[in-house]
């Protein structure tokens, strides 16, 4: 018969060799483990997530400074090129009506001399600009309007033009009517017409 004391041993013993096995496999998986070199997922899924995050794609296009400064260049240099051409619009339209003021100002000025040429005209068909102070004074009027660049127009012969010609008389018959008798001289001061010349058309 089996003492109790012998039982207890027994049953300690056992149980000893049970935890040294348990103890022998877990160290057996472990070891396993360190030479796969295999680590925990989300050790790999978080530095793969640092790669993604950290390293460029490739797809992003930077803005090429050189390309927007020549674009600001070309637009001030045409907003500066239109100015210009507004500028020099502006003065030769300042330029052209200044001249037009002073041309009517010197026209004004010379209708009123045409009457005394009239009076020097008589004078002259009458016989009185022979000689003497008269004449020395009629050449100097007709020496300043000569000056002033007017012209005299309408002779005995021309053609018949009513935009330049007034007839106070009509006596023609054909289709291409002349002057006939000047009664009055026209004067014109370049383009403009200062006085029209009254003619009997024949």
């Amino acid at each position: 018969m089996t003492r109790p004391e012998q039982t207890d041993a027994s049953e300690k013993a056992a149980w000893a060799g049970a935890d040294d096995e348990a103890e022998q496999a877990a160290e057996a998986v472990e070891a396993e483990i360190v030479d796969d070199g295999t680590a925990p997922a989300g050790d790999g899924t978080a530095a793969d997530a640092a790669d993604a995050g950290g390293a460029p794609t490739g797809d992003v296009q930077t803005e090429d400074p050189t390309a927007a400064l020549q674009a600001q260049l070309d637009e001030r240099t045409a907003d500066l090129q239109r100015v210009s051409a507004e500028f020099a619009n502006y003065r030769r339209r300042v330029e052209r009506d200044r001249q037009s003021i002073i041309d009517t100002a010197k026209g004004s000025v010379l209708i009123e001399l045409l009457g005394v040429v009239d009076d020097l005209d008589r004078a002259e068909a009458h016989g009185d600009l022979a000689e003497g102070p008269l004449k020395v004074f009629a050449d100097k009027v007709r020496a300043l309007l000569t000056a002033q660049g007017v012209e005299a127009f309408g002779a005995e012969g021309d053609a018949f033009d009513p935009a330049l010609h007034e007839a106070v008389q009509d006596e023609s018959e054909g289709s291409e009517p002349v002057l006939g008798t000047v009664l009055r001289k026209g004067y014109r001061h370049g383009e403009r017409t200062l006085r029209t010349a009254m003619v009997i058309v024949r």
